[in-house]
């Protein structure tokens, strides 16, 4: 038998995550039976301390928020995605001990927006400034969005924002939270707040039937925006589809193996 392999997601908090559900699923598929997966409830100042006590059976990281500024400043080496967005959700192990850090959460929206039929040309409102809503800047830029608005509830993240939107190549817009609903008509609207944030928003919106609207919360499902867009005719997608797309590139970098999608896809609850 090989030798034992370790990996983790670590956020705080993370009893929630369904990460080790899809992970452990693809072990299995894919005949690893020496690797375990499992999640660590760590903010991102314990982060540092963490992966410096990690042994060499850890194969990666998982990190979800608070944690994925604090993992990019952690790596030796860092991708394209990574770097161009000022965060990873990755950290992968190398054979030398050194750790290489991405952003699958890039890729993986990429990978959900296209497939809901977002188009080159859209109009994009982002609710939400953090570590996400980064990547949901890099993700629009990617299939060709006209220009971005984010929504922010602290005015001075949207300036942190513009460094990710000019590397993109993407026109960036700021918006006060009070003024979300004015921005509710755009061809795509993302949420990347936590669970319960923009659920006052739900009797505010003036939803386009033709939008789509994307939010990375999954559980509750629906959210109150989510069911209201619904409602409305529009095209939803759910934080689980996402979870799973940039589980499917994590899942890769550490094994080296290509991801069973249809067995860690069937693993989720419906």
């Amino acid at each position: 038998m090989a030798d034992p392999r370790r990996a983790a997601v670590v956020g705080k908090p993370i009893a929630h995550s369904l990460s080790p559900v899809i992970h452990t699923a693809g072990y299995a598929a894919a005949g690893l039976s020496g690797w375990s997966y499992t999640q660590i409830e760590a903010g991102a100042d314990d982060l540092p301390g963490l992966v410096a006590g990690l042994g060499p059976e850890w194969a990666g990281l998982s990190v979800t928020m608070p944690g994925k500024e604090a993992a990019l400043a952690l790596a030796d080496e860092v991708s394209p995605d990574a770097a161009a967005v000022g965060a990873a959700n990755t950290l992968v192990r190398r054979a030398d001990g050194t750790w290489y850090a991405d952003n699958t959460d890039v890729t993986g929206m990429v990978e959900v927006l296209t497939g809901a039929g977002c188009v080159a040309g859209a109009v994009v409102t982002v609710l939400g400034a953090g570590g996400t809503a980064r990547a949901a800047i890099a993700a629009a830029a990617r299939i060709g969005a006209a220009e971005v608005t984010v929504v922010a509830r602290r005015p001075e993240a949207v300036d942190e924002l513009r460094p990710v939107a000019a590397a993109a190549g993407v026109p960036l817009a700021g918006a006060e939270w009070d003024g979300a609903p004015a921005h509710a008509r755009a061809d795509l609207v993302i949420s990347t707040v936590p669970k319960g944030v923009a659920d006052p928003l739900a009797d505010n919106f003036d939803w386009r039937p033709e939008s789509v609207f994307f939010d990375v919360v999954y559980d509750p499902w629906p959210t109150p925006l989510a069911a209201a867009a619904l409602t409305a005719g529009c095209r939803v997608v759910s934080g689980l589809d996402l979870l799973l797309a940039q589980a499917y590139g994590q899942f890769e970098h550490f094994t080296g193996v290509t991801a069973p999608r249809a067995a860690m896809r069937a693993a989720l609850p419906v």
